[in-house]
Protein backbone atom coordinates (compact mmCIF):
# COMPACT_ATOMS: atom_id res chain seq x y z
CA UNK A 1 0.00 0.00 0.00
CA UNK A 2 1.60 3.27 -0.76
CA UNK A 3 1.30 6.34 1.03
CA UNK A 4 -0.04 9.89 -0.09
CA UNK A 5 1.71 13.03 1.46
CA UNK A 6 -0.67 16.54 0.67
CA UNK A 7 -0.39 19.44 1.82
CA UNK A 8 -3.70 21.22 3.26
CA UNK A 9 -5.11 23.74 0.87
CA UNK A 10 -8.02 24.52 -0.98
CA UNK A 11 -6.79 22.44 -3.86
CA UNK A 12 -6.41 19.40 -1.34
CA UNK A 13 -9.61 19.59 0.58
CA UNK A 14 -11.10 16.09 -0.44
CA UNK A 15 -7.29 14.49 0.38
CA UNK A 16 -7.09 16.26 3.72
CA UNK A 17 -10.63 14.74 4.83
CA UNK A 18 -9.61 11.47 3.46
CA UNK A 19 -6.86 12.03 6.03
CA UNK A 20 -8.64 13.03 8.82
CA UNK A 21 -11.30 10.15 7.93
CA UNK A 22 -8.32 7.88 9.00
CA UNK A 23 -9.10 8.32 12.85
CA UNK A 24 -12.30 6.72 14.01
CA UNK A 25 -14.20 8.75 16.27
CA UNK A 26 -16.75 8.12 19.19
CA UNK A 27 -20.34 9.77 18.30
CA UNK A 28 -21.87 12.27 20.49
CA UNK A 29 -25.38 13.92 20.35
CA UNK A 30 -25.57 17.61 22.12
CA UNK A 31 -28.54 18.75 23.62
CA UNK A 32 -29.76 22.39 24.57
CA UNK A 33 -33.21 24.00 25.65
CA UNK A 34 -33.57 27.59 23.46
CA UNK A 35 -36.65 29.39 23.73
CA UNK A 36 -38.38 27.46 20.58
CA UNK A 37 -37.80 24.18 22.76
CA UNK A 38 -35.10 21.40 22.35
CA UNK A 39 -32.04 21.51 20.02
CA UNK A 40 -29.94 19.20 19.17
CA UNK A 41 -27.00 18.14 17.04
CA UNK A 42 -24.50 15.10 16.10
CA UNK A 43 -21.00 15.80 16.35
CA UNK A 44 -17.70 13.83 16.75
CA UNK A 45 -15.68 16.29 17.67
CA UNK A 46 -15.59 15.14 21.33
CA UNK A 47 -12.76 15.18 23.92
CA UNK A 48 -11.92 15.22 27.89
CA UNK A 49 -9.80 18.38 28.35
CA UNK A 50 -8.93 18.23 32.44
CA UNK A 51 -9.78 16.32 34.90
CA UNK A 52 -9.37 19.23 37.83
CA UNK A 53 -11.77 21.11 37.18
CA UNK A 54 -13.66 18.51 34.82
CA UNK A 55 -13.63 20.22 31.72
CA UNK A 56 -14.69 18.35 28.07
CA UNK A 57 -14.89 20.44 24.35
CA UNK A 58 -16.88 19.67 21.22
CA UNK A 59 -16.89 22.22 18.03
CA UNK A 60 -19.85 22.96 15.97
CA UNK A 61 -19.31 23.97 12.48
CA UNK A 62 -19.77 27.42 11.81
CA UNK A 63 -22.07 27.29 8.84
CA UNK A 64 -24.54 25.04 10.71
CA UNK A 65 -27.59 26.83 11.05
CA UNK A 66 -27.59 25.88 14.86
CA UNK A 67 -24.03 26.96 15.72
CA UNK A 68 -25.01 30.22 17.31
CA UNK A 69 -27.40 28.53 19.47
CA UNK A 70 -24.96 26.56 20.87
CA UNK A 71 -22.03 28.87 21.02
CA UNK A 72 -24.64 31.00 23.39
CA UNK A 73 -25.91 28.10 25.22
CA UNK A 74 -25.57 28.15 29.15
CA UNK A 75 -25.41 25.05 29.54
CA UNK A 76 -25.91 21.57 27.33
CA UNK A 77 -25.39 17.73 27.20
CA UNK A 78 -23.42 16.16 25.60
CA UNK A 79 -24.47 12.11 25.14
CA UNK A 80 -22.56 9.44 24.19
CA UNK A 81 -24.31 7.38 21.45
CA UNK A 82 -24.71 3.74 22.13
CA UNK A 83 -24.16 1.22 18.78
CA UNK A 84 -27.86 0.81 18.71
CA UNK A 85 -28.16 4.46 18.46
CA UNK A 86 -27.31 5.07 14.44
CA UNK A 87 -30.36 6.49 13.54
CA UNK A 88 -30.73 9.17 16.21
CA UNK A 89 -27.03 10.00 15.67
CA UNK A 90 -28.19 10.09 12.01
CA UNK A 91 -31.75 12.07 12.49
CA UNK A 92 -29.92 15.23 15.08
CA UNK A 93 -27.02 15.14 11.66
CA UNK A 94 -29.79 16.04 9.93
CA UNK A 95 -32.40 18.43 12.19
CA UNK A 96 -32.09 20.09 15.18
CA UNK A 97 -35.83 20.64 16.57
CA UNK A 98 -37.49 17.73 14.95
CA UNK A 99 -37.89 15.30 18.70
CA UNK A 100 -41.08 14.13 17.38
CA UNK A 101 -40.58 10.17 18.51
CA UNK A 102 -37.50 10.85 20.22
CA UNK A 103 -37.44 9.23 23.78
CA UNK A 104 -35.93 11.85 25.53
CA UNK A 105 -36.61 14.42 28.65
CA UNK A 106 -36.13 17.39 30.69
CA UNK A 107 -32.83 16.29 33.36
CA UNK A 108 -32.73 18.92 36.55
CA UNK A 109 -31.68 21.38 34.33
CA UNK A 110 -34.10 21.99 32.05
CA UNK A 111 -31.87 20.08 29.75
CA UNK A 112 -32.98 17.65 26.57
CA UNK A 113 -31.79 14.05 28.09
CA UNK A 114 -31.77 11.52 25.68
CA UNK A 115 -32.68 7.97 26.59
CA UNK A 116 -30.70 4.48 26.06
CA UNK A 117 -27.18 6.76 25.48
CA UNK A 118 -23.70 5.32 26.82
CA UNK A 119 -23.04 8.64 28.52
CA UNK A 120 -24.20 11.95 29.47
CA UNK A 121 -21.89 15.06 30.58
CA UNK A 122 -24.44 17.98 31.71
CA UNK A 123 -22.25 20.72 31.63
CA UNK A 124 -21.98 24.51 32.11
CA UNK A 125 -20.46 26.86 29.08
CA UNK A 126 -16.33 27.50 30.30
CA UNK A 127 -15.09 29.20 27.30
CA UNK A 128 -15.66 29.42 23.73
CA UNK A 129 -13.08 30.12 21.19
CA UNK A 130 -12.40 30.56 17.46
CA UNK A 131 -11.72 27.33 15.14
CA UNK A 132 -11.02 28.00 12.28
CA UNK A 133 -14.60 26.90 10.11
CA UNK A 134 -15.61 25.64 13.60
CA UNK A 135 -15.91 26.85 17.12
CA UNK A 136 -14.57 25.14 20.31
CA UNK A 137 -17.08 24.91 22.92
CA UNK A 138 -15.45 23.93 26.32
CA UNK A 139 -17.80 23.41 28.87
CA UNK A 140 -17.66 22.37 32.50
CA UNK A 141 -18.78 19.14 33.69
CA UNK A 142 -21.25 19.25 36.58
CA UNK A 143 -22.56 15.59 36.30
CA UNK A 144 -21.95 12.77 34.09
CA UNK A 145 -23.93 9.31 34.27
CA UNK A 146 -22.81 6.58 32.22
CA UNK A 147 -23.46 2.83 31.33
CA UNK A 148 -21.80 0.00 29.86
CA UNK A 149 -22.00 -0.91 26.79
CA UNK A 150 -20.35 -0.48 23.25
CA UNK A 151 -20.11 2.69 21.23
CA UNK A 152 -20.96 4.23 17.92
CA UNK A 153 -18.16 4.72 16.13
CA UNK A 154 -17.64 7.09 12.71
CA UNK A 155 -14.97 6.18 10.29
CA UNK A 156 -14.25 6.89 6.71
CA UNK A 157 -17.75 8.36 6.38
CA UNK A 158 -19.88 5.60 7.53
CA UNK A 159 -21.46 5.10 11.20
CA UNK A 160 -19.76 1.54 13.25
CA UNK A 161 -19.41 -0.17 15.96
CA UNK A 162 -15.92 -1.20 17.77
CA UNK A 163 -15.55 -4.86 19.23
CA UNK A 164 -12.74 -5.63 21.19
CA UNK A 165 -10.93 -8.45 20.96
CA UNK A 166 -9.07 -10.13 23.97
Amino acid sequence: MTSKTIIPGPDTQRAYREALACFGTGVTVVTTMTPRGPLAMTANSFASVSLDPPLVLWCPARASLRHDAFTAAERFAIHVMAEDQRALAAHFAGTGEDFAGIDWSENEDGLPALKGCLARFDCARHAVHEGGDHSIVVGRVLRASFTPGRGLMFKHGAYGGFRRHD
